[in-house]
């Protein structure tokens, strides 16, 4: 049997690109849809989590005007190529890491905006 913990561990440490890339795989090799996996799990997890908020999600709202500077910074601080950083800022509002500390996530959000975005926390 699977060590459960070891692979919830994994699990949370995925990047974006790796967590795009399971839930391919689950979708076309298994006809698993993750996203209504979670859906699902979401209102059953979510009392005490919600009084306890521990970890945040960077969302970038806007790249404002130096979108170039913004790119970069979003591949320095989620490990994605030059296409996928892209995207993600231009895709703005997106989330540009989940599930991070208050620490970090306030370290991403000052990067991010002296790159020029405009970033909340949630």
């Amino acid at each position: 049997m699977a060590d459960v913990k070891k692979l919830a561990e994994e699990l949370v440490k995925l990047t974006i690109l790796e967590a795009k890339e399971l839930n391919d795989i689950l979708k076309d090799e298994y006809g698993i849809e993750p996203a209504a996996a979670a859906v699902v799990a979401g209102p059953a997890a979510g009392g005490e989590a919600a009084a306890a908020k521990t970890d945040f999600d960077v969302v970038m709202t806007s790249f404002g005007g130096n979108k170039i500077s913004v790119i970069k910074e979003v591949r320095a601080i989620t490990g994605l190529g030059l296409k996928e950083a892209k995207e993600l800022v231009e895709g703005a509002p997106k989330a540009v890491k989940e599930g991070v500390p208050e620490a970090e996530a306030n370290d991403i959000k000052e990067k991010l905006e002296a790159a020029g975005a405009t970033v909340e926390l949630k």
